[in-house]
């Protein structure tokens, strides 16, 4: 036995050679691995990237139908069994306590209290008769361009973690979000407009704000940017008065020699270096934004049938109705993604229905079933839902028990999403929660899933699609996720 003052690492010298000698293993392993291309279709880190080519139209991994994205974001979580996941057995024990189901033992120790019915009417709508609630009339005139997914779950029961995981992949702040994960892999096909671009409710942002939207550990350049709906798009974007586009071209260049001259000091790969040239590049988009955004916003030249359709004629629809539309037009554009976000502020001016679920239901329904089936139709008519994918989520669901005796709380067990467009099979249902839409017991969808399978659609494999970042090549679907096949047609 080895004396143990003769090894002060904790191993002897024989461990030590040992493995240190896996270890060269391991990289001679890598370097054929790498000789034989094992490597070659993963995503390179941004560093690597110029920052002035960072947005530049990039190859997908494989094949793919949808060239851009359209994410219908219903903040503050929609009630499944109101909208989409009807539960007749819900409504006939209306009233009951919940009584104690396999896919949660819990439920014989805690008591979530009574159930309560939704008094909306389903009806089965299209071809395809998939089952659309009242409170979408519209939208399920056009069902058969749509996959309903009624078992998605997530992890968190707060709003703040659960708009997080929605939106990077992950409960906590610091990670980059779906539009950032998509323009780093697949660029933008317009270098005048930003990539990724966030249309807000004219009622505020969400509960955790920018995270939502943001690059995390990747440069700036990948992170979404906010336009306004009415007025200039981007405030401040005008130069001051007095100052010529020949003048401010002067001061850009100058700038960016400046810039340079301090980048040529850096590592390459430094987390300042990256901030320096992702600067540059949002001086020189900002400089070109100045014509193509505000006319990107203008729908002045929009006929006055396309307008009536998404609802731009009727007070409750017309802030809706008005980004669905500018989203379609940035897709136009060549914009890559676009968040559109339903719902602000706090309680009942979002889907947050604690009080009275059915009245907030009507209003927040009210404001968005007409714009999102005018856009669907309208991609449609233009030949751009093929290759546009749009989906359609909250952070999560709610309760079939009543809270308040007529509102519901957060549930993250089991909820409804969709996706159309973009080479999605349309006129179906994916999985199912239980009799009480109290959680997903059959084809379970996690929200890693739902984001492996829109990045599939996209022709972006997310194990492939890796950034290097503490150690480790981070993903949006970190260590699991699975494409969900039904969805692919």
């Amino acid at each position: 036995m080895t004396d143990p003052k003769f090894t002060p690492c904790g191993i002897s010298r024989r461990e030590m050679l040992w493995e240190a000698g896996g270890g060269f293993v391991g990289t001679a392993l890598t370097f054929l691995l790498a000789q034989d291309g094992f490597f070659g279709r993963a995503a390179q880190a941004a560093e690597l990237t110029p920052a002035s080519s960072a947005l530049a139209p990039k190859h997908p991994h494989f094949p793919a139908k949808a060239k851009s994205c359209i994410f219908l974001f219903m903040y503050g979580g929609p009630s499944q069994v109101d909208l989409w996941d009807p539960k007749p057995e819900l409504v006939r024990l209306h009233g009951q306590p919940m009584p104690t189901l396999d896919s949660d033992p819990l439920l014989k120790i805690r008591k979530p209290g009574t159930l309560l019915g939704s008094p909306r009417k389903f009806t089965r709508r299209g071809q395809s008769g998939v089952e659309v609630s009242e409170l979408y009339p519209q939208l399920g005139q056009v069902i058969d361009d749509i996959a309903v997914i009624r078992s998605t779950y997530a992890d968190s029961f707060a709003h703040g973690s659960g708009l997080l995981q929605m939106n990077t992949g992950f409960i906590r702040q610091g990670y980059p979000s779906m539009g950032s994960w998509v323009t780093y892999g697949l660029g933008s096909q317009n270098q005048n407009l930003p990539g990724y671009v966030v249309l807000l409710d004219h009622r505020g942002g969400p509960i955790s704000g920018p995270p939502n939207w943001a690059s995390g550990f990747m440069p700036a350049t990948y992170q979404g940017t906010q336009f306004r709906t009415s007025g200039d798009p981007i405030l401040f974007l005008e130069p001051p008065e007095g100052v010529t586009q020949a003048q401010q071209r002067q001061q850009l260049d100058l700038l960016a020699k400046l810039n340079e001259m301090r980048s040529s000091k850096l590592e390459p790969a430094s987390a300042d270096n990256s901030e320096l040239m992702s600067r540059i590049a949002s001086y020189e988009l900002a400089f070109r934004m100045q014509s193509t955004a505000p006319e990107a916003v203008d729908l002045s030249k929009e006929t006055d049938a396309t307008k009536k359709m998404y609802g731009l004629d009727n007070p409750a629809t017309e802030k809706f109705a008005r980004k669905c539309l500018i989203a379609r037009r940035l897709i136009e554009r060549g914009v890559r993604f676009v968040q559109v976000y339903s719902g602000g502020g706090h309680n009942d001016e979002n889907w947050d229905a604690h009080g009275d679920v059915d009245k907030n239901h009507e209003l927040h329904a009210g404001e968005t079933d007409q714009p999102m089936y005018a856009l669907i139709t309208d991609l449609k008519r233009r030949g751009l839902l093929d290759e546009t994918l749009v989906a359609w989520a909250g952070e999560f669901g709610r309760t079939p028990t009543s809270q308040n005796s007529k509102g519901r709380d957060h549930s993250p067990r089991g909820f409804t999403t969709w996706l159309a467009g973009g080479g999605v099979k349309g006129g179906q249902v994916i999985g199912a929660t239980d009799d009480f839409g109290y959680a997903a017991v059959e084809n379970p969808v996690h929200v890693h899933d739902l984001h492996a399978s829109m990045l599939h659609l996209m022709g972006l494999d997310h194990k492939l699609l890796t950034y290097f970042h503490a150690g480790r090549n981070m993903r949006i679907t970190d260590v699991s996720g699975r494409v969900v096949k039904e969805l692919v047609a």
